[in-house]
């Protein structure tokens, strides 16, 4: 924990650290974001339920740009959770131009299926936008940082140990685009790599309904390269949602 504690500190104080001497960009602040919700419940001979629900917020300040993201996702089939999935994150870009900035990322997952009562990772570096125009974003970000993990009593129990944590490299590619006026293509990986690498990639399709309400088809794809025993390497996720936007 003491070694979490420090790599916080050094990792938080980057970007104000760059700040220093900078001049501040006093803007209107600007505040949006959008919120999804998919549910799907069977009765009868099969019972099954299924939540997932996804808050995402942008808050613009001058140079700043913050984002604000929870998720939640659950599932139960006859009376058994066979899903539960519970992930926060923010982060924080320094803008020094149109296109260059720092970014601080801080996130806590909690995933039981995975064998891990839960996973922080904290990182900071430097991003990137290759393509900007309005209808079309490509963007890379990398740098170091810190992950902190707490296996749970069974894991535990059979690892022998009941925390791991280690540095990692941090980098994240995202790309947007514009299909037709109404509805929008993304792509976004995500990779952790240290003593083993772990990666996340969400590809996704909105399309626009009626005003600020909109259907969004998702899949998502885990992956971890040392998963405890007994557990798989890859998961996968596929969500249908409605996504109303503010």
């Amino acid at each position: 924990m003491k070694k979490l504690l420090i790599a916080s500190a050094i990792l938080m104080a980057a970007p104000f650290a760059a700040q220093a001497g900078a001049d501040f960009v006093e803007g209107d602040k600007t505040f949006g974001g959008d919120a999804e919700l998919g549910a799907t419940i069977t009765t009868g001979n099969t019972e099954t339920t299924s939540l997932k629900g996804r808050l995402d917020m942008k808050h613009e300040l001058g140079n700043w740009e913050n984002q604000y993201l929870l998720e939640a996702l659950y599932k139960e089939d006859t009376g058994e959770v066979t899903g539960k999935r519970y992930y926060g994150l923010f982060q924080a870009d320094y803008k020094f131009d149109e296109v260059s900035y720092l970014f601080i990322n801080a996130n806590h997952e909690v995933d039981p299926f995975t064998g891990f009562d839960s996973k922080s990772t904290i990182s900071s570096g430097y991003g990137h936008k290759f393509v900007d125009t309005g209808k079309t974003l490509f963007n890379v970000e990398v740098g170091p940082g810190y992950q902190y993990k707490r296996l749970d009593n069974e894991s535990a129990l059979e690892a022998g140990y009941d925390t791991e944590d280690s540095w990692v490299a941090h980098g994240v590619v995202n790309f947007e685009t514009e299909i037709t006026d109404s509805s929008t293509f993304k792509q976004m990986f995500v990779a952790d790599y240290g003593e083993s690498l772990e990666g996340r990639s969400e590809t996704s399709i909105t399309a626009s309904i009626i005003g600020a309400l909109a259907m969004k088809f998702a899949v998502v794809v885990r992956y971890n390269s040392e998963p405890l025993d007994n557990k798989e390497s890859t998961d996968t996720e596929t969500n249908m949602t409605l996504l109303y936007a503010f």
